[in-house]
């Protein structure tokens, strides 16, 4: 079976956790991104690890593969101004004989494994899918005064998340297509969505937090604790 790339996407600042660098904020005794990494280091359908991460932090990733003892192939590549430009030069330095790319958040180290490779086989058979969770509260729409105009129709709506999962030559062809029409994008299978692909929902009820502000460390550090202790 191809091999799958797994593209860590680490080079945004993480402005809203007014902590510095969110991905090396110290969780459960390591650094936050050294938790994503060392949970796709173990995964068996993993073949290859890519960071994308500023020059600034090369030596920080560096030693951290040194910490938690990395065993599959790793590179760091630099990012670009945007994420869209990121996971473009992660995809593009990807191995060319990977089938699949899995496209994670650095601040997400949870995701649960079983589900990640659910998507990757929904990947390989409709060209895209992506783990995500059903919007359960009720949603409201406003306007300009944050005043109520209405009530959104939640049925069918998604809170997507990572990893975005993706064969190699659909997400290159997408993000070309996004490049070249200067199409902004706030995630990766919107790039799909450019192109007309596919991308199918893979309904995650396990937590899968993101670490956004400082709220979420608490959260997150439970559930590293919890899976260590063998609790999960």
């Amino acid at each position: 079976m191809s091999g799958v790339s797994i593209i860590i996407a680490a080079a945004g600042r993480g402005m809203r956790m007014r902590q510095g660098d969110k991905l090396f904020l110290d969780v459960a005794g390591l650094p936050l991104v050294g938790h994503t990494w060392r949970r796709f280091d173990q995964f068996d359908m993993a073949s290859e690890i890519i960071i994308v991460t500023r020059s600034e932090s090369r030596s920080l990733f560096e030693d951290l593969a040194k910490r938690i003892y990395v065993t599959k192939p790793w590179r760091i590549i630099e990012g670009g101004a945007e994420r869209q430009y990121s996971v473009s030069n992660g995809v593009s330095a990807s191995d060319e004989s990977s089938e699949v790319v899995a496209i994670q958040d650095g601040a997400r180290p949870c995701s649960p494994l079983a589900l990640v490779a659910e998507a990757i086989e929904a990947a390989r058979e409709m060209g895209a899918a992506v783990l995500a969770k059903r919007v359960s509260d009720t949603l409201k729409r406003s306007n300009d005064q944050a005043q109520v105009l209405e009530t959104v129709d939640r049925q069918n709506l998604w809170a997507v998340q990572t990893p975005q999962v993706f064969r190699r030559e659909v997400i290159l062809a997408a993000l070309a297509k996004v490049h070249d029409e200067g199409v902004p994008i706030t995630d990766d299978t919107a790039a799909c969505e450019v192109i007309g692909q596919s991308v199918k929902l893979i309904e995650c009820n396990q937590p899968n937090p993101k670490a956004t502000t400082p709220d979420d460390l608490p959260f997150i550090e439970s559930l590293i604790a919890a899976e260590a202790a063998g609790e999960t």
